[in-house]
């Protein structure tokens, strides 16, 4: 990979394995395993490796989630269907995660700091949209529901425990 020019949209680490970083970049989902020395693609059968926001699961290293949006030119989902996709073996193999998610006609984007993890178990993800929702779930991900709507756009999203 070229040491310059790269349009980085997010890097995600797990605070238990901090060598092994998962970057979400203008095309490509890449990992590294030497503290960012070095990188490879895992991609893999995403519908389009373009996106902006990567989270890290807060328990599980090789868990990592993104939001792929259609292209650079057209920020909304493929085919208009909101889907997370979630890989559980660190990239490459990924599946797409519905539950609770609109499946049709749905052109909203989700923005390079607009995901986040609790540090719950099971863990809770949680995204803001362009286009006002919030969507969360409490149970890895295999589940979402709206926890907010009608906000503007929401550009960043993070998670506190309280005592």
């Amino acid at each position: 990979m070229p040491e310059v020019g790269h349009c980085v949209h997010r890097i995600a680490i797990h605070p238990k394995n901090p060598d092994v970083l998962f970057m979400q970049k203008r095309w490509d989902v890449m990992r590294s395993n030497d503290g960012g020395d070095s990188w490879f693609e895992v991609s893999g059968n995403l519908p389009s490796d373009f996106g902006f926001p990567i989270a890290v699961h807060s328990h599980e290293p090789e868990t990592i989630y993104v939001v792929p949006i259609k292209s650079d030119a057209e920020h909304y989902p493929p085919e208009g269907k909101l889907r997370v996709y979630r890989s559980r073996s660190g990239g490459n193999e990924w599946e797409a995660l519905t539950n609770g998610l609109p499946q049709e006609h749905c052109y909203v984007n989700v923005l390079r700091d607009a995901m986040a993890v609790d540090e719950f178990d099971p863990c809770g993800i949680y995204f803001g949209t362009t286009g006002g929702q919030v969507y969360a779930s409490s149970d890895n991900g295999d589940h979402w529901v709206p926890i907010v709507r009608d906000l503007p756009a929401v550009l960043s999203v993070e998670t506190q425990t309280l005592p």
